[in-house]
């Protein structure tokens, strides 16, 4: 999935990233494209790290460049998605091939940047996982708090 639209000239920069990190390479004979992302993705664990690293520093820089909280929201959500499913062995190296989220990110701010897209405060989303964190952590409190009490007693 390739950028179909120009981006602005001080968006521009962000599609080469993606670009360099999703497409810049291309298997000779076949339109299957890819990018460091699925190269460095090959080095157990320690690749899919260092992308999700720069997939995160994408992320910032378009927060900078005015993404709204939802947009971020999404964003987010395909950079998790590719982090988790790199991990999983083969089947997260054959996954960066299609996946893509640095690319499916910069459609997703051109949307937002162009067609007012995506707009929208994502603190209801922040709220409900504070919520659960704050549930999980009353949880396994208890837990410890029982599993102690049973030890003792």
């Amino acid at each position: 999935m390739e950028t179909t639209k120009t981006l602005p000239q001080e968006l521009e920069h962000l599609n080469g990233l993606a670009d360099i990190l999703d497409n810049r390479f291309r298997i000779p004979g076949t339109s299957i494209r890819f990018g460091i992302d699925a190269i460095i993705g090959l080095i157990p664990y320690v690749g899919d790290v260092l992308t999700f690293i720069v997939s995160g520093y994408l992320l910032i820089l378009m927060a900078r460049k005015g993404a709204s909280g939802m947009l971020i929201l999404k964003m987010l959500w395909n950079i998790l998605f590719d982090g988790v499913m790199g991990t999983i062995p083969l089947l997260g190296d054959i996954l960066d091939f299609r996946i893509r989220a640095n690319t499916k990110n910069v459609n997703l701010m051109l949307e937002h940047y162009e067609e007012g897209q995506h707009q929208g405060s994502a603190w209801w989303v922040i709220i409900l996982i504070l919520i659960l964190v704050i549930l999980l952590i009353a949880l396994s409190v208890y837990v410890v708090w029982r599993v102690l009490y049973w030890v003792v007693t």
